[in-house]
């Protein structure tokens, strides 16, 4: 009978109001309703009229925000969550977290113009920023406003129109090398997908290796990177080499 009335005791101390959930995710009251009216959240427990939320309300929204982060509509984070079973528990929600966390991470901003212009330093002329939109860091929408793809990539593209290159050969290096990233990650993701992800499912996604499996990626990620760039430098310098190396 103590025993019982333990478990219920931490069943409670784990549930929490839409304040404290807010709290813990860091999204606001207002945005956590306006999810749970899309039907992205499960219904809270209700004690009296009192909506109690728990640790999978707090994984779906963290899940929600990693989606957000990766650039996916609200339209496409829908279409996500309706394929996760409604009894999905907290650790594959966590799970999935970790798979779709963003490997570089971005923080998308709306801004106006003159936001932008202050930011920059100066008055980003017609060119600067069709230049800056060719190479990904900004988006200019119908109202005026700006997406921005975070201030590290503002600095590195203002760095770039610094340089004096002319705007169509920087858009050009932005073409080859979005075009081959691209292809390399494709490829990555199915080699993940087919030698780690389907045999896990396969096995019946067994409980005991799913925090393996989150710690892997997690792992996996910056060395990968860190792979990815190192490579393209031995690359470079085998260029240079083979190019420039006098043959007699």
């Amino acid at each position: 009978m103590t025993r019982a009335m333990g478990a219920a005791s931490s069943a409670e101390t784990d549930l929490f109001t839409i304040d404290q959930l807010a709290s813990r995710s860091g999204i606001s009251v207002r945005t956590i309703r306006f999810y749970a009216g899309k039907g992205l959240l499960p219904p809270p427990k209700l004690r009296g009229r009192l909506g109690l939320y728990g640790p999978d309300h707090l994984a779906r929204l963290e899940l929600i925000s990693e989606l957000t982060g990766l650039g996916f509509t609200l339209a496409a984070i829908e279409g996500f969550l309706v394929t996760l079973p409604e009894s999905i528990a907290v650790e594959d929600l966590v799970l999935q977290r970790a798979l779709l966390a963003p490997w570089i991470p971005e923080r998308l901003e709306t801004i106006d113009p003159e936001e932008l212009d202050r930011r920059a330093g100066r008055a980003l002329s017609e060119e600067e920023l069709a230049s800056m939109e060719a190479l990904g860091v900004l988006e200019r929408r119908p109202d005026g406003s700006i997406l921005l793809h975070g201030a590290a990539t503002l600095s590195s593209a203002l760095a770039s129109l610094d340089i004096g290159l002319p705007p169509h050969l920087l858009r050009r290096s932005h073409e080859l090398i979005s075009r081959h990233t691209t292809a390399l990650a494709e490829d990555l993701m199915t080699m993940f997908q087919d030698e780690v992800l389907q045999p896990y499912r396969d096995r019946g996604r067994p409980v005991a290796e799913r925090a393996r499996l989150r710690e892997l990626f997690t792992r996996l990620k910056p060395i990968t990177v860190q792979g990815v760039v190192t490579a393209f430098g031995r690359a470079v310098n085998r260029t240079i080499r083979e190019r420039y190396t006098d043959p007699g």
